[in-house]
């Protein structure tokens, strides 16, 4: 498979686990009650009647971004296809585009903005990953409330599902009442360990390394007494980039904050149970100092600093890299694709070093990709669960035997030979599709803790027989499993990022300046152009110039949510 078809595949299906069934449907009565024993809810629908399928079909309305990575075949468009044709056939919806856009450069969210500020018709459903621009067109007074939707339409699977972390509404909720449906995604899907070349560790007769001073140790004879025969200059023993941010989905430096009590770009709960902003915190210097002596010696990357994420993969896959930081999948992109550069190279995950003091961190996975958000105009809300619903119950975690046992569209995501097996993603006649990007909601749907069972099923030697499992055995890398198990069994180190409500007041006129002044102050003190003390007068700069008014705002909003 091609990198750049293994990288979507990887980073849409990507791996979580903690986070169904094959259920029915809510209902298909207009009578069906709420949770709370109430009567329906009213909708702008004439018959207000939710239904498993529509006949005569009926329309919804919706824009696309289309992912530049994504691939079409048989002369389909995101508009038409195989999966716009399966809805209208099951489910008696048919989607309509208003328009769409290949979304680089943020060009999706450039022109959703531009059709809400110039009055341009909206869609009755669209899903949104940017978000900010998800709160702004909350903000906007177009979508409707959706919770009493939910709680009247949603499938008992559905409903679970989001149960695992009920905090998912909050970036969503204005004065009480839910505004978007959160698109749920696979739990631990960013959460980071070590990839570590075991075979350099083997050969120079070392072991994985627990602490940071151990770490240090490896990271050294890595460099100094490469089992390859590579000469110090060219080998980078630690491979990271933090162009982008300090704190991203790969190959960041986040973990080490961690190793002394933060995790930087991000709002954690303090001792006196209020949150702080962890880039400003004392563990921060700590963390500054350490990378400034590694860079001195030639542990990370001279250009860290420019590089972003999958820049900083690059030397691993080149086999000139000793450790990646990284979630629990990469074993299947992009390391897979060392061995094409160094035949004997093996990588193997190991746990996330703890400090001086036995402190660990990193950050953790929101169990969110994105939100759904309705028009007030649309004339059939509920089609909305109809669709999500057979999503939920019979995609989310189909069981064997069941309708998408195998995949989601034959001859796109998957394809079976003339004795019944199952082919490999790179054996699809006319090429693998990532056919679920076509679907109404990113990805379809997802339980948070699905695809974690799986891979722990698999980690313990249990069979492959379910859908997740047999994904997760035929087209990931063989060390998922046991990175994914690494990663449970610290699972008490996982730091979310604790504020995620709307944008507030004052992030809105300081945070840029603030992010420039941060990112500008610790790149100083890592590549020695500032003494480590710079970081007091950053804080006291930080904090007078809108810091702390957000974090006064931010914990207002933290106190509704707590």
């Amino acid at each position: 498979m091609r990198t750049g078809s293994k990288k979507s595949l990887l980073l849409s299906i990507c791996m979580m686990t903690v986070v169904g069934i094959v259920a029915g449907c809510s209902g298909s009565s207009g009578n069906k009650e709420n949770a709370q024993g109430t009567a329906p809810i009213e909708t702008t629908t004439s018959e207000n009647a939710y239904k498993d399928k529509y006949d005569p079909p009926i329309s919804i309305t919706t824009v696309w971004g289309v992912d530049p990575e994504l691939r079409f075949k048989n002369n389909e468009t995101i508009e038409k296809n195989v999966a716009t044709q399966w809805a209208k056939d099951t489910l008696g919806i048919e989607l309509k585009s208003l328009w769409s856009v290949t979304d680089t450069n943020n060009a999706f969210a450039t022109k959703m903005r531009l059709a809400m500020s110039s009055g341009q018709e909206m869609p009755d459903v669209v899903t949104i990953g940017d978000e900010q621009l998800a709160q702004d067109l909350i903000d906007s007074g177009l979508f409707r409330e959706v919770g009493s939707l939910f709680d009247q339409y949603a499938s008992d699977t559905w409903k679970k599902a989001v149960e695992l972390d009920n905090h998912v509404w909050d970036p969503y909720l204005r004065d009480g009442k839910k505004m978007g449906i959160p698109v749920l995604d696979y739990a631990y899907n960013h959460d980071y360990l070590l990839w570590i070349r075991q075979d350099w560790l083997d050969k120079l007769g070392l072991e994985a390394p627990k602490t940071l001073a151990e770490l240090e140790i490896v990271m050294d004879a890595f460099k100094n007494k490469n089992p390859d025969g590579l000469a110090p200059s060219e080998v980078i023993p630690l491979s990271i980039g933090f162009k982008n941010k300090m704190n991203t989905w790969m190959a960041d430096p986040s973990w080490i904050f961690g190793a002394y009590g933060t995790i930087p770009q991000q709002w954690n709960v303090g001792a006196d149970g209020k949150l702080e902003y962890g880039s400003t915190q004392a563990g921060s210097k700590q963390a500054l100092e350490k990378l400034k002596e590694w860079f001195t010696k030639g542990y990370i990357p001279k250009e860290a600093a420019l590089w972003d994420e999958n820049k900083a993969a690059d030397p691993a896959v080149a086999g000139k890299a000793g450790i990646l930081p990284g979630p629990y999948w990469m074993s299947g992109w992009p390391l897979v694709d060392t061995v094409k550069n160094v035949k004997d190279a093996v990588w193997k995950p190991i746990a996330i070093p703890t400090g001086a003091d036995g402190k660990a961190g990193r950050h953790g996975t929101k169990y969110t990709n994105g939100v759904v958000l309705i028009n007030k105009k649309m004339k059939n809300p509920e089609a909305v669960f109809t669709y999500q619903n057979y999503m939920f119950n019979n995609l989310a975690d189909p069981q064997v035997g069941s309708e998408f046992d195998n995949g989601v569209f034959k001859g796109y995501d998957y394809d079976i030979d003339a004795s019944g097996k199952v082919l490999h993603l790179d054996d699809i006649p006319g090429g693998y599709v990532n056919s679920i990007r076509y679907l109404l909601v990113r990805d379809g749907a997802r339980i948070p803790d699905a695809q974690m069972k799986a891979l722990l099923n698999l980690a313990n030697g249990g069979e492959a027989k379910t859908k997740l499992e047999l994904e997760a055995k035929n087209n990931y890398g063989t060390e998922t499993p046991a990175a994914a198990k690494v990663i449970l069994e610290q699972d008490s180190i996982s730091m979310k990022n604790m504020f995620t409500g709307p944008t507030t007041k004052t992030m809105k006129s300081k945070m840029d300046y603030l992010n420039k002044i941060e990112s500008q102050a610790f790149n100083e003190i890592i590549y020695g152009e500032k003494p480590v003390d710079s970081f007091d007068k950053f804080v006291e700069t930080w904090k007078a110039s809108g810091g702390d008014a957000i974090t006064q705002e931010v914990n207002e909003w933290y106190d509704t949510v707590k």
